[in-house]
């Protein structure tokens, strides 16, 4: 078992990592830019090295100060959290090279995932139901056209590259096409680096469904069954459940299945989420695979009693998993609630907090950073918590939600929480009846 593990991540994530570690026998060094220098994860940890000024590129993504951080406290392994280098195949390659383990996917399964082309076309040899569209990355214009009309319209664009809905464009019929075409390049070329566009039918009215999967060293996986992530604003997620109110026995079957399937046929080692479009009869079509632990994993850990971050540390030490798949026992609701403005076009609110009282109570869990004096700085994603609510079902979990809402009190900055409150009232969510286009109806009200 590791002796020392280097988080290298920031806030609340980095403190859930430090936790587990902490419970495990393990001590954690943290990493900090100068940014971060009061946040909880930095102060919890046995040990914090600060790696740079608060610009990312010259601190959190800056490999050769966090090899250098690792090296100088003699950490053993490195626990990427997500976002930032956790999914990057440079830094695990790295990270092997110096003989540091690192917590996550293999630089080859990190190649082989990442790129969302080559993603798909491995996903088909394994049997997992695809998207109908291109056959990798479109060569030109001439062929996106060809390509369109075979599948028929609807149709999305997306980058090869892609992440956090850059480089996606729904185009609905031919005329629109080039320009969608020439933008979303542009868009994917400047947020990526790589301007390689593929294209696929586009589902309607779908569900965003993901598989929890675990895999060991040995060639072995099994799921921890699904989550719902259909809530999103400009394809970011804003809240998450499980079980989905969508899912039925045999729907969940099937895709456990294919979950399971698609990291046997990889080899996958890890935690990792096997991501699915699922449209309105039911049929499920693969999206993507994050090689990654994700925001959403605590439903997952609530309602079947499971550290997901304490596999990920025992499978990377070489533990066999038990092949177990697991079911939901109870019903989980997370809320992410972002230094953001709901009544202004949820524009983020950096600064000061100068009050903050956390909710608390039976079925209630926070994960955060944050704390009253704590300056959020502007240079980061905006989230600063994740509001759990576990109940034996799903109109108990929604109940204990708003009276946790109610309770969590945030002054000096503007937070998302009156979203969430009112999106717990209204009709269609309360009902399960939501998809990905949920947001573009959904207006806040003035109270």
């Amino acid at each position: 078992m590791f002796k020392k593990i280097l988080i290298a991540n920031r806030g609340e994530i980095a403190l859930r990592v430090i936790r587990t570690c902490r419970e495990m026998g393990i001590k954690t060094v943290a990493v900090y830019s100068t940014a971060d220098s009061e946040s909880l994860h930095v102060k919890f940890a046995d040990e914090a090295v600060c790696i740079g000024p608060p610009p990312s590129n010259l601190s959190y993504l800056k490999m050769s100060n966090i090899i250098a951080a690792a090296e100088i406290t003699n950490a053993d392994a490195i626990h990427p959290g997500y976002g930032f280098l956790s999914e990057n195949a440079k830094f695990s390659k790295i990270c092997q090279e110096h003989g540091i383990k690192f917590i996550g996917a293999s630089p080859e399964m990190i190649e082989k995932m990442g790129d969302k082309a080559t993603a798909k076309a491995t996903m088909k040899a394994a049997g997992v139901p695809c998207v109908p569209g291109s056959e990798g990355i479109l060569e030109d214009f001439a062929q996106a056209k060809k390509v369109a009309k075979e599948i028929g319209y609807p149709v999305m664009m997306k980058a090869t590259a892609g992440g956090g809905g850059k480089g996606m464009r729904a185009i609905w019929k031919e005329e629109e096409l080039e320009k969608a075409w020439e933008s979303a390049r542009q868009e994917a070329a400047a947020s990526f680096g790589n301007d390689g566009m593929y294209m696929e039918k586009l589902i309607e009215e779908p569900r965003h469904i993901e598989i929890q999967v675990v895999g060991d060293s040995y060639g072995k996986a099994c799921h921890l069954s699904e989550r719902d992530c259909s809530v999103q604003r400009r394809h970011q997620k804003l809240t998450e459940e499980t079980p989905s109110p969508f899912m039925t026995d045999e729907l969940r079957t099937k895709m456990g299945e294919a979950a399971v399937k698609a990291a046997e046929y990889i080899s996958y080692e890890g935690a990792g989420t096997v991501e699915f479009l699922v449209d309105k009869h039911r049929n499920f079509y693969f999206m993507e695979m994050n090689t990654r632990i994700q925001v959403e994993h605590p439903i997952t850990e609530q309602v079947i009693d499971y550290d997901l971050i304490r596999e990920q540390i025992l499978v990377a030490a070489g533990v066999p998993i038990s092949g177990k798949n697991y079911l939901p026992q109870l019903h989980s609701i997370e809320c992410r609630i972002n230094a953001e403005d709901p009544y202004n076009d949820f524009r983020p609110s950096p600064g000061k907090i100068t009050v903050l009282h956390a909710p608390g109570g039976h079925g209630v869990r926070l994960d955060t950073h944050v704390y009253a004096g704590y300056t959020i700085p502007p240079n980061y994603d905006s989230m600063i918590a994740k509001l759990i609510t576990t109940a034996q079902t799903r109109g108990e979990a929604i109940n204990k939600m708003k009276r946790a809402l109610d309770e969590f009190v945030i002054e000096g900055i503007k937070t998302t929480i009156p979203f969430h409150r009112q999106l717990m009232d209204e009709p269609d969510y309360v009902e399960g009846n939501y998809t990905t286009k949920f947001m573009e109806s959904f207006k806040m009200k003035e109270v």
